[in-house]
């Protein structure tokens, strides 16, 4: 699976949570390191780096700045489902590494510009 150039979208989050649907990934792929830039709603700008595993599961960490001017991050791995469309929606479970180390699960979904 490669996830160069796919932009996702969160379609669901749990409350702890602070991507919305108003956040865009932008993913890189390069052999088996897997990159993103993200930002929107809460989220100033972020950052993810992590390995693209063989079954295509995806294990990362992230860091970013939201709009209260706080440097968040965490871990994460995420599970691949490819949609009817053939795009790819991403289970993710997650782990603030701060003092509370508190836990949530997200969908991001792949999302596809039209260029006509």
């Amino acid at each position: 699976m490669n996830y160069n150039g796919r932009k996702f979208v969160s379609i669901e989050n749990t409350d702890n949570g602070e991507v919305s649907s108003e956040t865009l990934f932008e993913y890189k792929q390069e052999g088996n390191i897997i990159s993103a830039t993200y930002s929107g709603g809460e989220i100033i700008k972020g950052f993810l780096i992590g390995i693209v595993k063989e079954d295509g599961c995806l294990e990362f960490r992230y860091n970013h700045v939201n709009i209260k001017n706080e440097i968040r991050g965490g871990k994460c791995t995420s599970t691949p489902k490819i949609l009817p469309d053939g795009r790819i929606r991403l289970y993710e479970n997650w782990k603030w590494l701060d003092d509370k180390e508190t836990e949530g699960n997200s969908i991001i979904e792949e999302v596809v510009e039209n260029n006509t």
